[in-house]
């Protein structure tokens, strides 16, 4: 069996909330804390920060998801350096849910790391979930990930992608 590694930007569980609230489409979200326990979709604690600041049901169920966010740790420091070195507007984006992109890229690149492979041989894929496109060469999300050769897709497409049915 292959696995894909989903890691979700906050602009997707902003828009998930939105679109699919969670008291609505309860089961939804618990295919997504299935993918969570499983640890096959993850986020980076600088996410947390950003959907920490609004004051909804998202911020209640990030709380209680103790697996979910990681921690920033030494490599992933240095992929964030290397990631603002070459693209330094990554930082400056005028989004209010921007500061978070190259930490949620970095933990994708680190995925992909020869030990994070020993551990998870089956990986079919590191997958960026975010509802930033890719548009000419606007420094988002999509065109890092370009250079990084990590696959980005929506939050409907992952749903597509796992096979969920509503």
């Amino acid at each position: 069996m292959t696995i894909n590694f989903y890691v979700i930007d906050s602009s997707s569980l902003i828009e998930l909330n939105r679109r699919y609230p969670i008291d609505v489409f309860p089961t939804l979200w618990k295919n997504m804390d299935k993918l969570i326990e499983k640890g096959f979709l993850i986020s980076h604690k600088e996410v947390l920060k950003e959907i920490s600041v609004m004051d909804d049901s998202l911020k209640k169920w990030a709380k209680k998801q103790k697996k979910f966010f990681k921690e920033l740790d030494e490599t992933q420091m240095e992929i964030v350096r290397q990631i603002l070195v070459k693209y330094p507007s990554l930082a400056k984006s005028d989004s209010e849910t921007a500061a978070a992109d190259p930490f949620v890229i970095a933990l994708a690149v680190e995925m992909g790391s020869s030990s994070q492979q020993t551990l998870y041989p089956t990986i079919k894929g590191r997958i960026i979930v975010t509802e930033e496109k890719l548009r000419g060469n606007k420094v988002k999300i999509p065109f890092v990930c370009k250079d990084y050769n990590i696959e980005c897709i929506n939050i409907i497409e992952m749903c597509r992608v796992e096979g969920w049915k509503f």
